[in-house]
């Protein structure tokens, strides 16, 4: 109790005398800290945390329109009398498209494309994901299957004589595997994704020399920019194994240039993360049924190879080099082996039909 004051009526603390004349309390002290009115720590950590939250919500949000809004769609997948039923897990088809219709003469020429006009698929690949995968397999381009309505011929003719749906059909009629998503990317458009990441890491064990690409590569590891990529990707003409051997080292890029697009120093750093974003999604163009969020589990599927998860493989083929009138040289599958292969992605279950890396 507070002390009696002097003229106060009788047993009248101080305390109380104050309330009596109308006097303002003091406040009290936190016990703690021994400050008025202020934060714990504990408290400041808990409203700081929560800001953080509703600001990387907010970004990630608005990341997810603005990317959503850029994203480039093309009529790929339909169906059709005939079309492989549904099957276990997802399978994308992946393509690397040389068109020339949006390069300059002197991009052309930087790039080593030529002037043709025609459109072609420098790469076909299968990505197959699901309980027993993810699993990379490449088609080669000079594959020679049937391409509805029009008879046997390259499967990268296809995509000439009747664009991305043609070109699905062609692959799920061959393979017998139902395509959920498709994505393309053009030659310019690659080169920027590179040059967005400053370049990709490879090692090579050989030097790539070829003229007709532009490839000039020496042996051991490096750092190729977006030309230096592109070349690496489309050299055949040096490469003992030709189409076979292009093909494992779009694979190689591809797992690369994922694996550094998905890393840490890219994810953590906007001033990385938005030109890389950016430039992928100018590049990239999608089915109608594939988001952002298809797009992105895609990706993160292709960074699972790096990882040690499923492999990478090539349809089996019986011969290298074949001519065929009219269509030049082609491969021809394997009969056990390719319907062996396409028959456990189909399954989902791990592919021991060919090599896997």
């Amino acid at each position: 109790m507070g002390e009696p004051v002097p003229n106060a009526p009788y047993g009248q603390s101080s305390s109380t005398l104050y309330r009596a004349r109308g006097r303002p309390r003091r406040p009290r002290r936190n016990r703690r800290n021994g400050r008025r009115g202020r934060w714990s720590w504990p408290r400041r950590l808990g409203v700081a945390a929560l800001v953080l939250a509703l600001v990387l919500v907010v970004t990630a949000v608005a990341t997810y329109f603005w990317a959503s809004s850029r994203l480039k769609e093309t009529d790929a997948l339909a169906d059709y009398p005939g079309r492989p039923g549904d099957s276990q897990g997802v399978n994308w088809l992946i393509v690397g498209s040389d068109t020339r219709a949006d390069l300059t003469r002197e991009e052309r020429r930087e790039l080593h494309v030529g002037g043709g006009g025609e459109r072609n698929t420098d790469t076909v690949m299968v990505l197959h994901h699901g309980d027993a995968g993810p699993y990379l397999v490449s088609i080669p381009r000079d594959s020679y299957v049937s391409i509805p309505g029009h008879g046997r011929g390259k499967i990268n003719s296809a995509y000439a004589r009747g664009g991305p749906e043609l070109l699905s059909r062609t692959v799920e009629q061959s393979t017998g595997l139902r395509l959920h998503h498709y994505a393309e990317v053009d030659f310019l458009g690659f080169t920027r994704i590179v040059d967005a990441l400053d370049g990709v890491r490879l090692c090579l064990k050989a030097p790539l020399r070829d003229e007709k690409a532009g490839a000039d590569l020496d042996a051991g590891c490096q750092t190729l920019d977006g030309k230096q990529a592109l070349a690496y990707v489309r050299a055949r003409y040096s490469d003992p194994e030709g189409d076979l051997g292009r093909v494992k080292r779009q694979r190689a890029l591809l797992s690369a240039l994922v694996q550094e697009g998905t890393g840490a120093s890219v994810l953590l750093n906007p001033f990385r993360l938005y030109p890389f974003l950016g430039a992928s999604l100018d590049a990239v163009t999608v089915d109608k049924g594939t988001g952002v969020l298809s797009l992105a589990r895609m990706a993160w599927n292709v960074r699972g190879l790096t990882g040690g998860d499923g492999g990478t493989t090539t349809v089996p083929v019986t011969n290298a080099g074949l001519s065929v009138p009219g269509a030049g040289d082609v491969v021809l599958w394997e009969p056990n082996g390719s319907r062996e292969l396409f028959d456990q992605l189909r399954r989902d279950v791990p592919i021991t039909a060919t090599k896997v890396k």
